[in-house]
């Protein structure tokens, strides 16, 4: 993934983008990081750059809440993969420590994992993945940011993308291989063909 510009005062003033190319940090180190820092939240770009940020106001963690719990739901009735919440965070083949706000991971892969991996920070990037704007990201700056991370998930290994604007009322859907498509102001997000059967009432988020 190209690096985004970092402008407009560091990406705003709930953000602090640090660099840490030439600082060696192991997975340990930036799982400690976290547990000492609850609350922040913590991304690794593949660049490494550690983006620290302010944690959501509570109308996003409710949302992110709505999400996943539908999400998990879904996955319990369904049985063939496993949900995770926001606070699930996975290195990508590409080195980036990324934390989507809601995540689907086939079994096979997961069960794949050592009890050990499954602990820390596995090396894969889920197949479905959930993005969700929090009223900073209406920047510009921060908006083409999660524009990048959601192409990045995409070229990782991610099948299904979902970057979402309850602002706007626009879900952006990214799917492996294809444009990214815009939905405006949807009744409903299909997760077909990667999430057969699932679909989210957008109402709920609004």
């Amino acid at each position: 993934m190209a690096t985004v510009p970092l402008i407009e005062q560091q990406v705003g003033e709930d953000w602090l983008v640090l660099n840490l190319q030439n600082v060696a940090f192991s997975d340990e180190q930036f799982i400690e990081l976290c547990a000492d820092n609850p609350e922040l939240e913590f991304e690794l770009t593949a660049q490494k750059e550690l983006v620290i940020m302010s944690p959501p106001g509570s109308k996003t963690g409710r949302r992110n809440t709505v999400i996943s719990t539908e999400l998990e739901i879904w996955s319990r009735k369904d049985g063939a993969g496993i949900a995770f919440g926001p606070a699930s965070t996975f290195t990508l083949p590409n080195g980036a420590k990324r934390t989507p706000d809601a995540a689907w991971l086939k079994r096979e892969r997961w069960e794949a994992l050592s009890n050990e991996e499954q602990e820390k920070l596995p090396i894969l990037c889920p197949d479905f993945v959930v993005e969700l704007m929090s009223p900073s990201d209406r920047r510009p700056v921060r908006f083409r940011m999660l524009q990048a991370k959601m192409g990045e998930y995409i070229a990782n290994g991610a099948l299904l993308g979902w970057l979402i604007d309850p602002f706007k009322q626009n879900v952006y859907i990214y799917r492996s291989g294809q444009p990214v498509e815009c939905l405006e102001n949807p009744a409903e997000i299909p997760g077909d063909p990667v999430l057969p059967g699932f679909q989210f009432d957008f109402r709920e988020i609004l």
